[in-house]
């Protein structure tokens, strides 16, 4: 185990997906952490990841949590194994980060944060957006109180999310599939740390509007907060409008993209067969894959759609480089570093928890709230009324 001594955290990525795809890169170049090795069942993933590093290469989590020149682990499974990882992860004596959502169910929410506490190991939980720069700064600024008190957040994004190819359980809602869990997570978080209060209550309305992806693939939420503030969170997957054409058409990985408007859905058209679907999927979107999401370096900020907020003297909106700020003067822009991103700030709270004994904000409290959120957003659409969270 490392201890606050050690300059360097030894972090090991369970899965090579996208998540654990895109993790790779950041452990590889952090200050304080190191890549310590990876784990996938995959054997293309793992043969690619073999021929770029020597570092070891393990084909189940097990072999990999167990590895005693591991000091954390990076879970990037399918939702279904967070619970289950993260407990080996404790039982092992180490700290994790675990991909968005945290779990599907409160009580393995519950399970997971209580096996971290046992075993006196850090539980980060990585929705990556809401540690993207321009959201930390505005969360700062308005901490200081520079604009005022929050009266409303807007949040939007449209993509082609449920047309990327996709394992079956990833189109079954009962199973984490669809937008839920795998995207309002992000709004929903990014919300929370925004306005600073807890959820009072949701109003949702979710459709699926392609009986060929039997799942919810678009959603309009209301959230209401304690302290008075509210937020909208509007997001669809279905590959017809791109909301990146609001951010300058930069993707939410940073990078420079051009309009492939529908092009996602037609490509899936040419598939035959589930395996087929699911294969594409770990082969373009996994490491090494050819996903524009891992190519070339970031030349802007991260994101996840357009965000407005209204504070009592200003608001503000997220841009491709930073943050614009409507005043009385006008309206100017704070400029923020294009080498900062959500995943290098996930493990910096990591790397503070561990060697410098700092409680991280992501905990599973905290992301156990937006588990909770988004569960009530899918009752709320479910029953068509107002959902009051406990």
């Amino acid at each position: 185990m490392a201890d606050r001594t050690e300059h360097r955290l030894r972090v090991g990525v369970v899965g090579l997906g996208i998540a654990g795809g895109l993790m790779v890169p950041c452990l590889l170049r952090h200050p304080r952490a190191t890549l310590a090795g990876v784990a996938d069942r995959d054997a293309e993933l793992r043969a690619r990841f073999a021929r770029d590093y020597a570092l070891p290469v393990e084909d189940e989590a097990e072999a990999l949590i167990a590895r005693a020149d591991v000091d954390a682990v990076y879970i990037a499974t399918p939702h279904q194994f967070h619970r289950s990882h993260t407990l080996l992860a404790a039982e092992h004596g180490k700290h994790v980060v675990v991909e968005k959502p945290m779990a599907l169910t409160l009580a393995d929410c519950d399970a997971m944060t209580e096996a971290a506490a046992r075993a006196e190991v850090a539980l980060v939980v990585g929705h990556t957006h809401s540690f993207d720069p321009a959201i930390a700064e505005i969360a700062r600024r308005s901490e200081a109180g520079e604009w005022g008190s929050l009266a409303m957040l807007a949040l939007w994004n449209y993509t082609d999310f449920l047309y990327r190819p996709r394992r079956p359980e990833e189109l079954d809602t009962a199973q984490g599939g669809g937008i839920l869990f795998n995207q309002l997570p992000h709004h929903v978080d990014i919300a929370r740390l925004l306005a600073r209060s807890p959820v009072r209550s949701v109003r949702a309305s979710t459709a699926v509007l392609d009986p060929t992806r039997p799942t919810e693939g678009c959603c309009m939420a209301f959230i209401d907060f304690v302290n008075g503030a509210a937020a909208s969170a509007v997001y669809s997957g279905y590959d017809h409008f791109d909301s990146d054409e609001l951010h300058g058409w930069v993707s939410s990985t940073g990078r420079r993209k051009t309009p492939r408007h529908g092009e996602s859905r037609r490509a899936l058209s040419s598939l035959t067969g589930g395996d087929a679907e699911a294969r594409l999927r770990a082969t373009h979107y996994g490491y090494g894959g050819g996903s524009n999401q891992q190519r070339g370096v970031a030349q802007h900020q991260p994101h996840f759609g357009t965000l407005i907020a209204t504070f009592e003297r200003a608001d503000v909106r997220t841009t491709p480089d930073g943050v614009a700020v409507y005043d009385d003067d006008g309206v100017h822009e704070i400029s923020l570093p294009s080498s900062s991103d959500g995943r290098t700030r996930v493990v910096d709270e990591l790397c503070a928890a561990v060697l410098d004994g700092t409680p991280p904000s992501h905990d599973g409290a905290f992301a156990r709230t937006t588990v909770e959120t988004c569960l009530a957003i899918q009752e709320s659409a479910r029953l068509r009324r107002e959902v009051v969270l406990h």
